[in-house]
């Protein structure tokens, strides 16, 4: 690993304000090691905002943000419409077993489900 001296990134304001810090790829991978992270367990903004702010669930947040419907993702994990809207619920507290089944259903790892 090498060792920084200077950080070389730009700032991108919106509204005056900082919004966005754009880095160079090599520079964004060599965080992810450093954080231990890995590009295919990371959140997209959109689903922590309907997640966080809009109190959606997080399989509601990652269905709306890929843009499927209740109805599509309920052919996908061979369920009723009103069974998928029962486990979207926020207070919907589901086993690993249903974690990982609508990990599949969606395309995403089932570690961007846990949040």
């Amino acid at each position: 690993m090498k060792e920084h001296t200077k950080i070389d990134y730009q700032v991108i304001k919106q509204d005056g304000e900082p919004a966005f810090a754009v880095v160079p790829y090599a520079e964004f991978k060599e965080m992810l090691e450093l954080n231990n992270l890995d590009e295919t367990t990371m959140i997209p903004n959109d689903v922590v905002e309907k997640h966080s702010i809009e109190g959606k669930s997080i399989f509601c947040a990652w269905r709306e943000y890929l843009r499927i419907t209740q109805e599509d993702i309920s052919k996908r994990l061979g369920i009723s419409q009103a069974a998928v809207a029962q486990q979207e619920a926020p207070d919907s507290r589901p086993h690993n077993k249903t974690r990982q089944k609508w990990a599949d259903a969606l395309g995403v790892d089932i570690e961007q489900l846990k949040i």
